[in-house]
């Protein structure tokens, strides 16, 4: 009979599976490599026990359809991403930020933003900040240094497979150390007989929360390329331009030079923040540029 669980961890050709009350250490069937598929990290699997002499052992037999799948880093199945961001030291760029929102939405991917450091950002950094996104995603404030405010993060992660994401030095490692407590002791146990599943940053890993749900660790999304798509779909892509696309005069309007279109005009009335509207016309710039080649 098979069973159920989620894919941890993988490890020179093993992966760790996740049933909820145990961790099973597995090898793929050989039909994986024949069909060219690699399991990964967030994978949904049955696999079949088979008997170690020290330990319980699994073969996994199949992988459940894939709801998203990314390759840098190879991670599969992600409901969620907190996108972290610095408000001081370094200084936050808004362009950068919203081109991990971009890579979220692409994905339909739900989206939280994360700002830390606010203990030595300034009020106003602060309230900029919640002034261009607040009516646009679900925002957290925290000093994770401090172990401020990380609690608020809970409700969101509840029964979810989340994915830290954001520029380097905002604070990604301290909010997964502050959630995790003990979780490393938990999957630090598994196969210390060959060493694989000892936890190093090298590696992918799915750690499940106590109160709930489960959070990749990943150096891997510290960075996102423009989508590659026609720059008629990016307002798509910015819920806060996106609404008010149906006032438009033309259909496929660009929201750039185009006579009365909706999207400048909400801009203009201050229901669009102009620093959104600024990204959403810089990454259409860099679209249409990298269309010409």
């Amino acid at each position: 009979m098979d069973n159920t669980g989620t894919i941890i961890r993988g490890v020179g050709g093993f992966y760790h599976v996740d049933t909820g009350t145990e961790i099973v250490e597995c090898r793929p069937r050989g039909i994986f490599r024949k069909q060219k598929i690699k399991p990964c990290v967030g994978d949904e699997v049955s696999f079949e026990r088979t008997e170690d002499t020290e330990e319980v052992t699994g073969v996994i037999n199949s992988i459940a359809e894939r709801k998203n799948h990314f390759l840098r880093p190879p991670v599969s199945n992600i409901d969620q991403f907190i996108v972290v961001c610095a408000l001081a030291d370094p200084d936050p760029n808004f362009t950068v930020l919203d081109r991990f929102l971009l890579a979220a939405e692409r994905e339909n991917v739900e989206i939280v933003i994360c700002f830390t450091k606010m203990d030595i950002a300034s009020e106003a950094r602060i309230s900029e900040a919640r002034e261009i996104y607040q009516d646009v995603y679900p925002l957290i404030f925290l000093d994770a240094r401090k172990h401020e405010n990380v609690q608020d993060m809970i409700p969101y992660l509840f029964d979810k497979k989340s994915a830290l994401a954001g520029p380097s030095g905002a604070g990604k490692s301290t909010i997964l150390n502050t959630l995790r407590n003990d979780s490393e002791a938990r999957t630090g146990t598994v196969s210390e007989k060959t060493g694989r599943g000892r936890h190093t940053t090298r590696h992918v890993e799915l750690f499940r929360m106590e109160f709930g749900g489960m959070v990749f660790d990943t150096p891997g999304f510290t960075s996102f390329d423009i989508p590659d798509m026609e720059p008629e779909a990016l307002s798509e892509l910015y819920p806060d331009l996106y609404r008010y696309e149906g006032n438009c005069r033309f259909k496929g309007c660009l929201h750039d030079a185009e006579p009365e279109c909706g999207v400048r005009a909400a801009v203009e009335q201050g229901d669009i923040h102009p620093l959104r509207y600024r990204s959403y016309i810089e990454q259409l710039g860099l679209l249409r540029n990298s269309r010409k080649y």
